[in-house]
């Protein structure tokens, strides 16, 4: 990649970011929702295809792990990470189902099952998005650029109009990183009020 090349991917990605007001107005209230789904026993369950995957994992691990400061563990799920739970589905019901009878395994009434798609369009996380929405969960999508099939299938939607998939993963990422920041405030505001109502 030349160094114009690699200029004009980082003027994309400032431009994404730039244009991106609804990122921390969303971001802000999924985090504050999880706030309050999680430390009651509540399962953030998450999936993408790719690349999509790893930021999956990757904030499944800011969840039961921790992102920045001290707090207990709470239960946030990748499916992709199954891999003979992955590999017996499709072997067993294919492609589409992989991670739909995951959700119907692992997800609850009123759990929240996010879905991450550059394209919006992979068959897998339609049907893992009708699946949650039959089971009673919630369901989150980050997309790119809408109109696209799974944004319409979402409660709630995080969709950035970017040119290249690339740009659109890196703003999903820095998404990700808003919902933590702003579930830890939100925890953080609900021990200060505990601590200070009689």
């Amino acid at each position: 990649m030349t160094a114009d090349l690699r200029t004009a991917h980082v003027a994309r990605l400032i431009s994404a970011l730039e244009h991106g007001g609804e990122l921390t107005e969303v971001t802000s209230r999924w985090g504050a929702q999880l706030a309050e789904l999680l430390p009651g026993g509540g399962r953030l369950l998450v999936a993408g295809n790719g690349g999509s995957a790893a930021q999956a994992q990757h904030l499944t691990a800011e969840l039961v792990g921790r992102y920045d400061g001290e707090r207990r563990p709470f239960s946030a799920l990748a499916l992709h990470a199954e891999t003979s739970t992955i590999t017996a589905i499709l072997n067993d019901y294919g492609r589409d189902e992989v991670f739909a009878r995951q959700v119907e395994a692992h997800g609850r009434p009123g759990d929240v099952c996010l879905l991450m798609s550059t394209s919006g369009r992979s068959s897998n996380l339609l049907s893992a998005a009708s699946r949650a929405r039959d089971c009673g969960l919630r369901v989150w999508t980050m997309t790119g650029a809408a109109p696209n099939p799974l944004a319409q299938l979402g409660d709630e939607l995080l969709c950035v109009d970017a040119p290249s998939t690339a740009t659109v993963q890196e703003v999903h990422l820095v998404a990700l990183h808003l919902v933590c920041e702003a579930l830890d405030d939100s925890l953080a505001a609900a021990e200060i009020i505990s601590a200070v109502t009689p």
